[in-house]
Formats: structure tokens, C-alpha cells, sequence
């Protein structure tokens, strides 16, 4: 296909007017344009262009789904593109792959330059469909290869496009096998890729989370800000959150006050001292303020969570 479009994965400028419908949520789905595929099988290749869409009524920055797989090998950066939610940011050699289903919208600022390929999900048999991980919806979108992945994706795809385009050499059932096998091809060294990302990201995740767990433990009766310690740790208030919400399913915020209220709750149990010195020795120098925090976390006031105990 000369211009296969990541707006729109069509070719020669067309649109295609069929839609199915929209969920519960009133995002619309789009199908796969098979009509627009060479030879009319469920999957295109080709260059990324610009001011097409999948469906004549869906600008393509707004939010939809589709019920095809979308991966974008990007040549040039930044680009940023949401998916379910969540923006992601793409330069050049990273890799974005959008699985059916999943909700996305296209920037109306970036330009999207690379190779775009498209895909119905039921073009593959069911064993490479398990063994690429089509489905595996936890694996990150965003990929970014290092050079001898890059190459490796690179030169697999190129070789996909060349088969994909080639549509007189072999009859029909023969070009699609081979599209089945090339493609199948590609798809192994992307899902290796996927998988190895998500680890990286989850020790990443492990490392980030325990030096915060760390960093709270010495400090939390003088800092209870998320910001001075993601400041303090060189990471992002982002990142910070991302990691303590993997480690624990909670926010910094809730981390930090579940080991303040600890605290407080000890030295109210094993001490005697004044509940306004309890206060000040986990960060709290006004005794109004530290009585307010406490009744949050444990809806009773210091002086009968106190009382209760003895």
C-alpha cells in the first residue's frame, strides 16, 4: 500500500464510512477498513500520513476505539498520543501499540512520521496470537528498543511492507500465508520486546518504590511532602506515583500519612507524653492541626484512641 496512514490507515485519501457503533461509555468503536487493505486481507502496512481518518464522522483527536491492532514505529519525535487515558509521549525509534478496544486519541499537534501497521485480530491463528501476546493488555503501549532491537524491528517490518505490497508475484492464498508467516515474524520480536519492557519497568518500579519507602521511613516526621521527596530522589512526581501505586495499590500521600499515623498511634500506646508533643514529634507543631490529621486516619481524636488503650 503507497500510503498507509497512521490517521486512518487508508490509502489514497479515502475514508471509510462504516462505523459500529459506540459502547455504553458513547466512544465509538471503528472496524478494521478491510475494503482499503491490498488484496483485501486484515492487515496493511506502510508509511504514517496526514489528514486521513479511520471513519468520515471521527476526527481522529477526538477519543474512539478500534477493534484492530495499531502499531506506529515512529521515524521522527515528539509525538504525543493518549491511550485509555494516559498520555504517552513517543520520539523517534519508540514504538506505540494500540490493542483492540483500547481508547485513544491522536494529538492535534504532533506530526506522525514512521510505519504504521494495522491488523484484525482474527488474521493470525490462535498459537501465534497466544505466542506474540496480543491480548496482554498489562504489557506497556509505549516500547522503546535499543539500537539492535530497533534495527531488528526495523528491518522486519521493512521486509512486511515489501510482502505486504507484493500482491502479484503469488496467488492470493499463498501471499496471504506468507503475510501471515512475515508478519508472525515481526510480531515475535515485538512481543519480546514488550515483555522485557515490562519487567525493566517493574524493577525500575521496585528501585523508585524502595528508596521512597526508605526516604519516608527516615523522614517522615519532618517531611510529608510528595514533591520533596520525588525532589529529593531525582524522579518525577509522576514516576513517584506510578511506582508507590504498583508497590502498595496506594498514593505517596497515602503512604506517607499511613506511617505518620503509625507513629502517632505508638507513642500514644507506649508513652505518656502530652498528646501535643506526640503531635510535634511526627511533624504536627500545632495540636489543633495533628488532632484533625489523627481523627482522619482513625476517626477517633488522640486523647480516646488513648483512653481506649489503657
Amino acid at each position: 500500500m503507497a500510503d498507509t496512514s497512521t490517521q486512518g490507515a487508508t490509502t489514497q485519501g479515502k475514508t471509510r464510512g462504516a462505523d459500529s457503533g459506540g459502547g455504553d461509555d458513547g466512544i465509538r468503536t471503528f472496524p478494521f477498513p478491510v475494503d482499503l487493505s491490498v488484496g483485501g486481507v486484515g492487515m496493511q502496512a506502510g508509511p504514517m500520513g496526514t489528514g486521513r481518518t479511520w471513519h468520515a464522522d471521527a476526527p481522529l483527536e477526538r477519543v474512539h476505539r478500534i477493534d484492530f491492532h495499531v502499531v506506529m514505529l515512529f521515524d521522527e519525535g515528539p509525538v504525543r498520543h493518549m491511550i485509555d487515558f494516559a498520555e504517552y509521549e513517543a520520539a523517534a525509534g519508540d514504538v506505540l501499540w494500540i490493542r483492540p478496544g483500547q481508547v485513544h486519541r491522536f494529538s492535534r499537534t504532533s506530526e506522525y512520521r514512521g510505519t504504521v501497521l494495522t491488523m484484525q485480530p482474527g488474521f493470525l491463528p490462535r498459537a501465534t496470537v497466544e505466542a506474540t501476546g496480543l491480548y496482554r493488555y498489562d504489557l506497556p503501549p509505549l516500547l522503546r528498543p535499543d539500537a539492535a532491537q530497533l534495527a531488528g524491528l526495523r528491518a522486519a517490518l521493512a521486509q512486511l511492507e515489501r510482502e505486504y505490497e507484493d500482491s502479484a508475484t503469488l496467488p492470493l492464498s499463498l501471499h496471504t500465508a506468507v503475510l501471515r508467516h512475515t508478519l508472525t515474524a515481526f510480531l515475535l520480536r515485538l512481543a519480546h520486546l514488550a515483555a522485557s519492557s515490562a519487567e525493566a519497568a517493574r524493577r525500575q518500579a521496585d528501585t523508585t518504590f524502595t528508596l521512597f519507602r526508605d526516604a519516608v521511613e527516615r523522614d517522615f516526621a519532618t517531611n510529608h511532602s510528595v514533591s520533596a521527596y520525588a525532589d529529593a530522589l531525582g524522579y518525577s512526581r509522576r514516576t513517584l506515583v506510578r511506582a508507590v501505586r504498583a508497590a502498595t495499590g496506594e498514593t505517596p500521600k497515602g503512604f506517607i500519612d499511613k506511617r505518620v499515623a503509625l507513629e502517632a498511634k505508638r507513642l500514644l500506646a507506649h508513652t505518656d507524653l502530652p498528646i501535643g508533643r506526640v503531635g510535634a514529634a511526627v511533624g504536627f507543631p500545632d495540636a489543633a492541626n495533628f488532632s484533625k490529621f489523627f481523627h482522619q486516619h482513625t476517626d477517633l481524636t488522640p486523647a480516646a484512641f488513648r483512653a481506649e488503650l489503657r
